[in-house]
């Protein structure tokens, strides 16, 4: 049930009550595909750096272990050990992804396993099945993500199907949240809004996908080759046509600039990589913009990778030392660097959210944005 607590502009501040527990949003989710955060980083740990939800993925988790084992373990959440909520990707995305190994039709996708060559077929049902199996708290719906530059016939099409599939979707999880050995009969279903870099076929599907009352819903296909400004303007357009009472997503992005902008735009659900990719590789977020640890000028450096920040690394240990770690590939300097991340994009949030209940969004992102270029100036 989410409600919607507050609004600034068009920034939204809402809270999602959940069988896990209820989610304050704006929310930055942390993705661990495979239900671990990649850089050696424990669900102990993300508590710990205030790690609301956890994202993991339907399709990595059925090729590797398996959702009918995660099943017999008592769901995703039993199994790696987290009571708060988590949000399971459909495996859309990954189709898009392997798209030398797919094969489209209106039933579903017949690819090949990234590990194991294995020809594996997933449609609505079968990824709704899968996450059931999985038991998280949200699960998404099944689509086709095009890419940002495909042709404007391809694309009507893949939305058109990506509809019916949702269709398909909804029909499936009401099924199988009514059977008698579902692990979360509560689970909740988001519909995802595609149309590539197309506005108006995007408005239409808003449009069509909001008459479907579902749980909350997602912009896809965004940050898959188009420009910040064009993925701006996709939302400039096109959230207006989601419902305001509902969570709105975009997925798979971004930077803290972009959360910043989506915020204004909107949005109050994000998931994204970078935080804990660029943290395996040495770059570390600030207020003032991005480092990279492995640079010489951090060797004899002894402040924190942020001053005043209370994250497990900043409280502890210096730039200089951090940066040793990682220059000796020590799995100690990757940790820190990813624990840093994710708890700055998940106080990033937290900030917003103070400043979407004070009513004065507008002016803080502009301060926040002029802030994280200090760097690049010097």
């Amino acid at each position: 049930m989410y409600t919607l607590l507050k609004t600034d502009g068009r920034a939204k501040r809402g809270e999602l009550k959940t069988v896990h527990g209820t989610i304050q949003t704006p929310v930055f989710m942390n993705v661990g595909t495979v239900a671990a955060i990649k850089g050696a980083v424990s669900t102990m740990d993300l508590k710990e750096i205030g790690t609301q939800v956890e994202l993991s993925n339907t399709y990595h988790l059925h090729v590797r272990t398996g959702d009918k084992l995660i099943k017999e373990m008592g769901g995703l959440h039993k199994f790696m050990n987290w009571d708060r909520p988590i949000l399971t990707d459909s495996g859309g995305f990954q189709v898009f992804s392997l798209a030398g190994l797919r094969k489209i039709k209106e039933e579903g996708v017949t690819f090949n396993s990234h590990i194991d060559g294995r020809k594996i077929f997933m449609g609505p049902e079968e990824s709704m099945q899968i996450q059931s199996n999985l038991g998280s708290t949200i699960a998404m719906a099944f689509d086709e993500c095009p890419p940002a530059k495909a042709e404007r016939k391809y694309i009507q099409n893949s939305v058109d199907r990506t509809t019916r599939w949702l269709e398909r979707c909804k029909v499936e999880m009401a099924r199988l949240n009514s059977l008698p050995d579902t692990v979360n009969p509560h689970q909740m279903l988001f519909g995802i809004n595609q149309g590539a870099i197309y506005t108006d076929i995007r408005i239409e599907h808003a449009k069509r996908i909001s008459e479907m009352n579902l749980d909350g819903y997602a912009v896809g296909g965004l940050a898959v080759g188009e420009s910040h400004e064009e993925m701006y303007h996709v939302l400039d357009e096109t959230v207006p046509y989601l419902p305001q009472d509902k969570p709105t997503y975009l997925m798979g992005v971004g930077t803290p600039a972009n959360i910043l902008e989506a915020v204004e735009r909107g949005i109050d659900f994000f998931d994204c990589v970078y935080p804990s990719r660029n943290g395996r590789h040495g770059h570390v977020y600030t207020k003032f913009g991005k480092i990279n640890l492995f640079n010489s000028k951090y060797e004899k450096d002894a402040s924190p990778i942020e001053e005043g920040c209370q994250c497990p690394a900043c409280k502890s240990y210096s730039r200089a030392y951090i940066r040793h770690l990682l220059k000796a590939k020590e799995m100690l300097g990757m940790r820190l660097c990813v624990l840093h991340n994710l708890y700055f994009y998940n106080h990033l949030m937290e900030d917003i959210r103070g400043a979407i209940d004070e009513g004065r969004y507008s002016e803080f992102k502009k301060e926040r944005i002029e802030l994280l270029h200090t760097y690049d100036k010097k």
